[in-house]
């Protein structure tokens, strides 16, 4: 027994919906949700409703299925048949063909059909319709299921919402670390241009045989006064008691 069926998903849609026949659904509704799930590893059922006035259903059989699988004619494994069947009913083109009793507004029969894409095979569920405590107990579960599947994605959802958070959180650091590294960069830029400035002025200046406008102004001061020393007095005395003599006059004496 394929064991494929184990691990099927829940798969819920909203199918387009057809009519056939003398009304052609007049005042019927056209509003129709299907859930496709496998209730043990077995079968596969298929419940459509509108929630108010109709119910289908169907149930089918892994043999069933393998009838089915060799009247479409999907070659390969059992698995590769059952992974097209789920892409053809999750696929955008899923009908609701609904034929209605001639001369009334009820319906004689209807069929879900499913194909994966245009020009492919497709994927038809003939559907029974159900009534009273049936229909009442499967549009209930179909109802509980639909509550699990919204909280599942809610949940999901929330995780994604938090982790995007967290995400933007990283972000906004990443980006304040990126700025100031920026910064530092224009900042190491400019004290390196200016740098290169005073290196190539200082070239220029030694290259002319002159020092710097700096360095000229620390090694040459301006001029100084120089101030005249006073001769001590005793000095100038001396100077003025000294009589001078010829030769002769000290010889006669």
């Amino acid at each position: 027994m394929p064991a494929v069926l184990e691990e099927f998903e829940p798969i819920f849609g909203e199918p387009k919906v057809e009519w056939t026949g003398t009304y052609s659904g007049l005042g019927q509704s056209s509003a129709f949700v299907f859930y496709v799930h496998s209730p043990d590893s077995s079968h596969l059922r298929i419940c459509v409703s509108d929630f108010r006035h109709t119910t289908w259903e169907s149930v089918r059989s892994v043999s069933q299925l393998e009838d089915m699988r060799d009247s479409v004619g999907i070659g390969g494994s059992w698995s590769e048949f059952i992974h097209y069947l789920v892409a053809s009913i999750k696929s955008e083109d899923v009908k609701l063909l609904l034929e209605a009793l001639p001369d009334s507004n009820d319906t004689k029969s209807a069929k879900l059909v499913a194909q994966k894409s245009k020009g492919m095979p497709r994927i038809s569920f003939s559907l029974t319709k159900i009534t009273g405590a049936a229909a009442s107990d499967a549009v209930a579960n179909l109802s509980q299921e639909l509550f699990k599947a919204f909280k599942g994605l809610q949940y999901l959802f929330m995780e994604e919402q938090e982790r995007c958070l967290q995400l933007t959180k990283v972000i906004s650091v990443e980006k304040e670390k990126n700025e100031i590294f920026h910064s530092q960069l224009e900042l190491n830029s400019k004290r390196q241009k200016l740098q290169k400035a005073i290196n190539s002025l200082d070239k220029v200046d030694l290259t002319n045989g002159q020092n710097p406008p700096g360095k000229q102004a620390a090694q040459s001061p301006g001029p100084t006064k120089v101030t005249k020393r006073p001769v001590p007095t005793h000095r100038r005395a001396k100077a003025r008691g000294i009589i001078l003599q010829d030769s002769e006059n000290e010889k006669d004496s």
